[in-house]
């Protein structure tokens, strides 16, 4: 869509555009926006001197006709654009990030969508997806996947590329960053994991449970890179084991959910399991007769009673005063790398290409460029990821005086 770009003045001029490579991520909407735009540099979080203050620019936006309006003002354009510049910082509804400001009007409301470098993303994601006081190899390859996930998604046609929200990938601004975060980031710059010259879907999970799930298993999709395979560095997590027991009614629900109509129900069990142990198939009986979920429906299902993961096993008998035991092992879908996993590997001394290489077999290592005067962004200088190392040999020790 083509529209007039304004531009928002601070102070004297307007900054000028960066020349790297921008992610345009929707951070905010709503009626109206309250946009600050503080002139000074972003605060460096290794350092312990306090910022002083500063002060701001401010603005509400709002939406009136085809066009914005400025503390109640017409702006005379759908849309205003703060490129984004070295240092620069912008505030929008009470979130601080780096790089500059789009707004646009949109269905009468006003989008905000961030535009800066995808390496100040990254600063703003890592964090906000993985612990910042992990192993740094857990952190790296957690950088690493951000960083291919957004690289996949850059699209100048769009008015934005990507979300701030668990719908896309989480990213809370300046306030998230870490110094062992922004160490990962500095480690990593530009890499992304690659596939036939593209950038890899690299899934992940919280915990795989000890096995990681296929794309096919989970969501009918082969990708031979996101495979079902044996996971054992997935480990100490708080949802390694756990068991729940949901009462009928809820399980009522969930069926009625997936539009199952067998009566009242009377026993419901996985009757077909993956290679991973996930849910594929659920039989549920009632007084009225017997269904079947299969593949996606049946895990969903499963997580529709509150599981963490579909890696689990159903009692079987619920009633009234019987309530059905679901036992089972990891969180999330299990696709791709597993968080908890990354860290176990960590701390058996594997670095992040290591990592990347186990829960991304087939995949290589790419680094992420601009294409200048476009926008979009191109992979070069690829190469394969490394296996995993093999374990470190025990130490013999004597067995004299024993």
């Amino acid at each position: 869509m083509r529209s007039l770009m304004l531009t928002l003045a601070l102070g004297s001029g307007a900054l000028s555009a960066a020349q790297a490579l921008n992610v345009r991520v929707l951070v905010a909407s709503g009626p109206q926006l309250t946009v600050r735009l503080p002139v000074t540099a972003a605060p460096d979080p290794a350092s312990s001197l306090a910022a002083a203050p500063v002060p701001e620019n401010a603005w509400t936006v709002s939406a009136g006709g085809a066009n914005l309006r400025l503390n109640g003002q017409d702006a005379g354009s759908p849309t205003l654009y703060l490129p984004p510049a070295p240092g620069s910082l912008v505030t929008v509804a009470g979130q601080t990030y780096r790089g500059g400001v789009l707004l646009r009007a949109e269905r009468g409301g006003v989008q905000a969508i961030n535009v800066l470098d995808v390496e100040d993303y990254l600063r703003g994601v890592v964090p906000a997806e993985m612990p910042p006081g992990w192993p740094a190899a857990a952190l790296a390859a957690q950088a690493v996947i951000a960083r291919t996930y957004v690289s996949a998604r850059i699209n100048p046609a769009l008015p934005y590329d990507t979300c701030a929200t668990e719908s896309c990938q989480v990213y809370r601004g300046v306030a998230a960053e870490k110094v062992s975060t922004d160490a990962a980031v500095r480690a990593t710059a530009g890499q992304v994991v690659a596939f036939g010259g593209r950038p890899a879907s690299t899934y992940f999970s919280s915990d795989s449970g000890g096995f990681t799930a296929s794309s096919a298993e989970v969501w009918g999709r082969d990708l031979p890179y996101l495979i079902a395979q044996a996971d054992p560095y997935s480990v100490g997590g708080p949802r390694a084991h756990w068991r729940l027991e949901v009462s009928a009614a809820q399980v009522a629900q969930a069926a009625a959910a997936y539009r199952v109509r067998v009566g009242t129900l009377r026993d419901v069990r996985v009757t077909r399991a993956s290679e991973s142990g996930r849910a594929q198939e659920v039989t549920l009986t009632g007084t009225a007769g017997v269904a079947r979920l299969n593949g996606a429906d049946a895990g969903g299902f499963v997580r529709a009673l509150g599981a963490a993961s579909s890696r689990a096993v159903l009692s079987g008998p619920v009633g009234p005063d019987t309530p059905l035991v679901v036992e089972g092992s990891g969180s999330g879908h299990g696709v791709g790398l597993s968080q908890y996993g990354a860290r176990g590997l960590a701390q058996q001394g594997q670095d992040h290409l290591r990592i990347l290489g186990f829960y991304y077999p087939g995949t290589a290592l790419s680094q992420l460029a601009a294409v200048p005067g476009t926008g979009r962004a191109v992979l070069a200088q690829v190469r394969p990821l490394p296996a995993l190392l093999p374990p470190a040999p025990l130490a013999l020790t004597s067995s004299h005086g024993e």
